[in-house]
């Protein structure tokens, strides 16, 4: 029996080869991750392409078969490596709404929506079939579509089905496979809303794979970054995007300046870190080190383009405060809201996010300042 009952996954130390060799190591498509899955709650693998999401989603499904690890749902361990367990996936508490959505094009809308409940874990009979799939069907805004031919649907509708589908099969835990990759962006961004509405209406448990920022950011309660078959930081979407644990976080998630640090030392006082770099010095007063690291070289300094203020030199150039610095606008784009700017400063090129009327234009002197409390030293 599992020791977290109010997950509905616990994964630990999760591994999967597949038998590649390089010299005499194997090379792991995931390699030892670890995480929890509380009830109820929706949590997001996200990755490049290659970082180990999928494979972590397939062996969660039972799907693939992991190397090593231990993973448990509902409480009771669905694969142990030690223990030589393995549960079939038919036998395993949950739904999958994969890629492509699996929508069977032989079959009616209402037949593929009632399908887990004539053939799936949970079956049923008679008339009660038929009821509960136009119930479902109705809460998704597909009843009337019921008689038609599943190819009949657009792509939304098609989602929409294979979440019903799902559903119906009483999960525990419903796995999604980057399911609005193949929409258009309006499309996807219109049902990302009605997905997470259906998940916390029905009350289950998500586990989303996907490589959309945007995405995970906005439906998630939890997201575990992944990069090489490891994960690299397990955090609620703000604390993600505010506080990265590292410069791949940072930069995989948003749009982040990252300036390489040539020495860092503690701040006196106030607390955080002077970080010196090709722009000059810099405080941080984030930091992703713990009080007892040693102050020396490396690592990055994260500031996001909307936390680095500009202002124009008008006149004669003027004296410089703490954490500014002089530049030149490379390029400037008016987006409507703001004006995107590139800005140079002691030749590195700063990406800032300034308000739409400032009217800085390629060529014009401005100064840069860093603002210390949104500003992190990232350790390498």
């Amino acid at each position: 029996m599992s020791k977290n009952p109010v997950n509905s996954i616990v994964i630990t130390e999760l591994r999967k080869s597949y038998e590649r060799q390089t010299g005499s190591e194997t090379t792991y498509a995931v390699d030892g991750v670890s995480f929890d899955v509380p009830k109820g709650q929706f949590v997001t693998l996200l990755g490049p392409s290659g970082c180990g999401k999928t494979t972590t989603l397939r062996c969660v499904a039972g799907l693939e078969r992991a190397t090593g690890g231990r993973i448990e749902m509902g409480g009771q361990v669905v694969f142990d490596v030690p223990q030589k367990r393995f549960v079939r996936p038919e036998d395993r508490p949950i739904a999958m709404v994969p890629q492509s959505y699996g929508i069977w094009p032989h079959m009616t809308v209402l037949d593929n929506a009632a399908f887990p409940m004539r053939h799936g874990r949970n079956r049923r009979r008679g008339q009660d079939i038929r009821k509960r799939a136009m119930d479902m069907l109705e809460q998704v805004g597909l009843a009337p579509m019921a008689d038609r031919w599943a190819t009949q649907l657009s792509g939304g509708q098609q989602q929409r089905l294979a979440f019903a589908r799902a559903l119906l099969g009483d999960p525990e835990v419903l796995l999604l496979d980057e399911p609005l990759s193949n929409l258009d962006a309006k499309l996807r961004a219109k049902l990302r809303q009605e997905l997470r509405s259906f998940q916390e209406q029905f009350g289950v448990t998500a586990l989303y794979v996907t490589h959309d920022q945007a995405e995970a950011l906005a439906l998630s309660d939890t997201v575990v970054v992944m990069n090489h078959g490891h994960v690299e930081q397990i955090d609620r979407p703000e604390r993600l995007y505010d506080h990265p644990r590292s410069a791949f976080v940072a930069d995989f998630i948003g749009s982040a300046n990252l300036l390489p640090v040539q020495d860092v030392s503690p701040r006196r006082e106030g607390g955080g870190v002077i970080a010196k770099t090709e722009v000059g010095p810099v405080l941080c007063l984030r930091s992703s080190v713990g009080q007892d690291h040693r102050p020396g070289s490396g690592g990055f300094v994260c500031a996001r383009p909307e936390n680095i203020e500009v202002r124009p030199v008008r006149e004669e150039a003027p004296a410089l405060g703490d954490d500014e610095f002089p530049g030149t606008v490379e390029s400037s784009e008016f987006l409507g809201d703001r004006l995107e700017l590139v800005v140079r400063a002691a030749d590195v090129p700063l990406t800032v996010s300034a308000r739409a009327g400032l009217g800085c234009r390629p060529g014009d002197d401005v100064v840069v300042r860093f603002d210390p409390a949104t500003t992190s030293y990232l350790a390498s």
